[in-house]
């Protein structure tokens, strides 16, 4: 599975918005992998931030 699959099924599986260092602990990957997720995934617009360095599934 692709780290930004890997992201955005962690952020749906959570009930609350989550920073990217918990993200990472929680689907066992490396932050920077997930820093880099995340960028993409708020370009594609099915991440949204509710808070800053919080992020969401859409």
């Amino acid at each position: 599975m692709e780290t930004k699959e890997i992201v955005l099924q962690t952020l749906k599986s959570s009930d609350k918005p989550l920073k990217s260092a918990e993200i990472a602990a929680q689907a066992g990957i490396d932050k920077a992998a997930v820093d880099k997720a995340i960028q993409s995934l708020k370009k594609e617009e099915k991440i949204v931030s509710p808070k800053v360095c919080y992020y969401s599934a859409k």
